[in-house]
């Protein structure tokens, strides 16, 4: 075997040895630019101060006060399960008006469907603007409900286009040509047939999705002002952010260093606790990730 080994060995020259050495140097700075900010973020929520972190990131006193502050905050809970919910239910709907669009756009055989794109390309560049929008969620009744957070945006134009492109490029048009002719019908062949074999492109296209509502906002902020019960976490978590009672004119110097010190604690946790959902998903996606972003975008 060592033999084999040696016999296959691989000899670089001296152009590819100079393209392997500012390869790793560009790659290995890359991950430093990139690594360094996560791990100060988790050093410094475990801290008693961002300032009481050495070079090395390791706290020179280890504290929870910035978790407990923030899991004291009762709402928080709330904002939890408002998130599950929003994310998980969201998704479905999401990957199900995707998949109703994009089928359909793949078959050549489709009447129309250029001028439909056309105008789901439209929509990438060009929106109606804040104000229509609310206006249009007020007239359909959907303020203060949790249905203005899963409609407006159940569909991304650019995850349709890439699983409309998987369909196309990735599904054999023979397959379905025998289908139908073993009287297999659209509803049976999209069910039985393409969705089972469309697990990568469905997986990455479902992690965009649930990041995305894991991460909303905005909508939230402007559709949900009057029902608080129906906050997510990333709202909650902005109030806490930007959460100013106490009124620092009453404070001494000392004791504004110190409320100032455990906000920045605070901030710092809450980045952890609310990327730790995501991150506990990715690793279930990972696997199906580069292939089905890869194959889903050959082509446009």
């Amino acid at each position: 075997m060592n033999k084999y080994k040696k016999k296959n060995k691989v000899k670089y020259g001296l152009d590819d040895k100079i393209f392997l050495i500012v390869d790793y140097t560009i790659l290995t700075t890359l991950l430093i630019i990139i690594l360094y900010p996560l791990l100060y973020v988790i050093a410094a929520s475990f801290s008693s101060g961002p300032q009481s972190l050495s070079l090395t990131l390791i706290p020179k006193k280890i504290s929870l006060e910035g978790y407990k502050a923030v899991f004291q905050y009762k709402d928080i809970w709330v904002g939890y399960l408002n998130s599950i919910f929003y994310m998980v239910l969201g998704t479905a709907i999401s990957l199900a008006v995707t998949v109703c669009c994009a089928y359909p756009l793949s078959r050549p055989d489709f009447k129309g469907r250029g001028f439909i794109m056309t105008l789901c390309m439209i929509t990438m560049y060009f929106s109606g603007g804040l104000i229509p929008s609310y206006l249009n969620i007020r007239n359909l009744g959907l303020i203060n409900t949790r249905w203005a957070v899963l409609l407006p945006g159940a569909m991304s134009v650019y995850n349709m286009i890439v699983t409309r492109t998987y369909f196309m490029n990735s599904i054999p048009a023979d397959l379905r040509e025998s289908a139908q002719v073993d009287g297999c019908g659209n509803i049976r062949y999209l069910f039985s047939i393409l969705l089972p074999l469309s697990g990568p492109i469905l997986a990455v296209t479902g992690l965009f999705y649930a990041v995305g509502y894991w991460n909303s906002y905005f909508d939230a902020m402007i559709y949900l002002s009057g029902k608080r019960s129906l906050y997510p976490l990333a709202l909650i978590l902005r109030e806490i952010l930007v959460l100013n009672s106490t009124d620092l004119a009453q404070l001494d110097v000392e004791q504004i260093l110190k409320l100032s010190e455990r906000q920045n604690v605070m901030k710092y946790a809450v980045i952890v606790v609310s990327s730790l959902p995501v991150m506990i998903i990715y690793p279930f996606v990972q696997k199906f990730f580069v292939k089905g972003i890869m194959v889903g975008a050959v082509k446009g």
